[in-house]
């Protein structure tokens, strides 16, 4: 198939281009000190055979997915989890389908890597196109890398005529994935995470689907992600602190990494992922209604299924009752329940290393961060 050249910045790599992405990575000197991390007692020239010897056999993005993630994501689950579960009620597996799973977001880099072990285990004949924001990409290696494992770029910190244009081009593109690469997706509902788990679906999200042609064309499924714990919830009431204390407070790109290093190596827990019925199912019951409010309906239609999806842990009702002051929600957990939390959020707090440290303002976050999918799921159902 011929891919358009003006898809050429953003897309995946292609089965041609596999090759040529995987010399250069072995060539990059930071990949190189990276992988020396791993193994320092193996010279770089036999590190790089035997990658080269590994990836013997692998033509396309969804082989290499088979061949390097999906052993490192399984190992993954079973170091850092207590197991991660597909529950996909909704049944939205076919043969000749390809979805556009529209997500709350958890981790940088695992959201998506969980979904395609789940399809691959659930049985869906490919996996997902992710996009990834370019402000991630900071070095080459990690550029190729996850062109290689069936990633778009998504631009960011463009100019207002400029995000217009990309969003126009990935668009198109996302389009074109689904209807003839015969591609799943999977999008957050959200530029970034939301850092207190008050998870809503931007309107400009779906703006931006709805630019490249009809919606219905990318049978948009809602899927939720759960996590018992998160890795980075220390680490975003850290950030909470910083901007209040100071507004003009911005990341650095070390942050960034420190947040996909914790969300990647960081014990999590139970993970479920639950799909919700393709919004295909009820879409034409918004026809009627005015653009101005087509997508704030959409919106609010896809939060309630994803809100309804979570899977809510002793841990999330004990921070609600915390925060409340009372023990409403008491039947969900035992006093075991809740030496383990206490034990957890003391644990986590103690890694924040700020010069003023607010410990009651970051426990309030830490909690509200917990206690936010009782409430969204309370009001949902």
């Amino acid at each position: 198939m011929k891919i358009p050249e003006e898809f050429n910045e953003i897309r995946p790599y292609e089965p041609e281009e596999m090759r040529q992405a995987f010399d250069d990575m072995l060539n990059d000197r930071q990949f190189n000190v990276l992988m020396k991390g791993f193994a320092p007692w193996l010279p770089k020239t036999v590190r790089n055979s035997l990658l080269r010897l590994a990836f013997m056999g692998v033509k396309t993005p969804l082989d290499f997915q088979k061949r390097f993630m999906k052993p490192i994501v399984n190992f993954i689950i079973r170091k850092h989890t207590d197991g991660c579960t597909f529950d996909d009620d909704a049944n939205v597996k076919g043969v000749d389908d390809r979805f556009t799973f529209v997500s709350n977001h958890r981790d940088i880099v695992l959201d998506s890597a969980f979904l395609d072990v789940k399809l691959f285990e659930a049985g869906y004949p490919t996996t997902v196109e992710i996009g990834i924001g370019d402000n991630l990409l900071i070095y080459p290696w990690i550029k190729r890398l996850v062109r290689m494992n069936k990633a778009f770029t998504v631009r960011r910190g463009l100019s207002l005529r400029e995000t217009l244009s990309a969003s126009q081009l990935m668009s198109r593109y996302i389009h074109f994935a689904v209807t003839q690469k015969k591609e799943n997706i999977w999008i957050a509902q959200r530029e970034g995470r939301a850092k207190d788990s008050d998870d809503r679906t931007q309107e400009s999200v779906l703006k931006m689907l709805a630019m490249g042609g009809d919606l219905k064309e990318l049978n948009i499924v809602p899927l939720t992600i759960s996590y018992e714990f998160d890795p980075c919830d220390y680490l975003k009431a850290q950030e909470f602190q910083q901007k209040r204390d100071n507004p003009a407070f911005k990341k650095s790109r070390q942050d960034d990494l420190d947040n996909m290093k914790a969300g990647i190596f960081g014990y999590k827990g139970r993970v479920v992922y639950r799909t919700a019925a393709p919004v295909n199912t009820w879409l034409d019951e918004l026809a009627h209604l005015p653009k101005t409010e087509y997508f704030r309906t959409l919106a609010e239609r896809m939060d309630k299924a994803i809100h309804r999806g979570y899977q809510l842990f002793p841990c999330n009702y004990l921070a609600l009752d915390e925060l409340n002051g009372d023990q409403a929600h008491a039947s969900h957990y035992s006093e075991a329940d809740r030496q383990r939390f206490e034990q957890y959020l003391s644990g986590q707090l103690a890694k924040i290393q700020l010069p003023n440290k607010d410990v009651p303002f970051l426990r309030e976050r830490i909690l509200t961060m917990y206690a936010n999918p009782v409430r969204n799921q309370l009001a949902a159902l």
